[in-house]
């Protein structure tokens, strides 16, 4: 295939399906992997509409072989991932004296876990000039105490971001994550759409002035 790809791992309504339409206008064909066939469905159908070829699939990011499998069905299909974007994190409004162990590790095997899951199946499918991106928060840094484990997981997550970063800048791929720092709206600076676009512009700086973190701030 000519067209780079991308692949948005937790494809849905928000910042996701923005990332996935950013991409779409600018060139790329797309591969979702998501949990809701009805949002996959109203997504390909807008991506299609957009120009782009569109593979999608129903998976369970914390179920590693299903992950990988999906993954590499969809390398093995377009021969290559030029842009892997990785969306995943869960919201349990619980507080440090709530929240379990059990419950911390299971939302952390989603928001940082997984992301090893796929860029480890990605990887055999990316070249020089690949790019990983995240949807970061400002919760890795200021979080809510009502929802502990968010904070766990964005702050997770950035850091094994930057050990991606610093693993795969020799074989020329980049890591980034895009951390957001305010609350998403419809409108304003921090709509979906907005944040995508900041994550389009991270994805698309030279290694020259490359960071494997870019706070966006609206």
């Amino acid at each position: 295939m000519s067209r780079p790809v991308i692949l948005v791992v937790g494809a849905g309504p928000g910042v996701s399906g923005s990332v996935a339409r950013r991409f779409a206008d600018g060139g790329y064909d797309v591969a979702l992997l998501g949990q809701d066939q009805q949002v996959l469905d109203q997504l390909t159908v807008d991506l299609g509409a957009r120009g782009a070829t569109v593979g999608h699939a129903v998976v369970d990011v914390t179920d590693e072989q299903a992950a990988r499998d999906a993954v590499r069905r969809f390398g093995e299909h377009t021969g290559r991932i030029d842009v892997l974007h990785f969306n995943p994190s869960a919201f349990r409004e619980e507080d440090p004296l709530t929240l379990t162990v059990a419950g911390l590790l299971e939302d952390v095997a989603l928001g940082v876990g997984a992301l090893l899951t796929v860029v480890q199946a990605a990887r055999p499918f990316m070249s020089a000039g690949g790019r990983i991106s995240v949807t970061g928060s400002m919760a890795a840094d200021e979080p809510w105490e009502r929802a502990a484990s968010l904070g766990v997981q964005k702050a997770g997550v950035r850091n094994l971001v930057h050990s991606i970063d610093k693993t795969l800048a020799p074989d020329g791929i980049r890591a980034v994550s895009v951390t957001v720092r305010g609350a998403l709206a419809r409108e304003g600076v921090f709509t979906p759409d907005r944040v995508a676009d900041a994550i389009w512009d991270a994805v698309a700086t030279g290694d020259a002035d490359w960071r494997s973190e870019v706070p966006y701030g609206g």
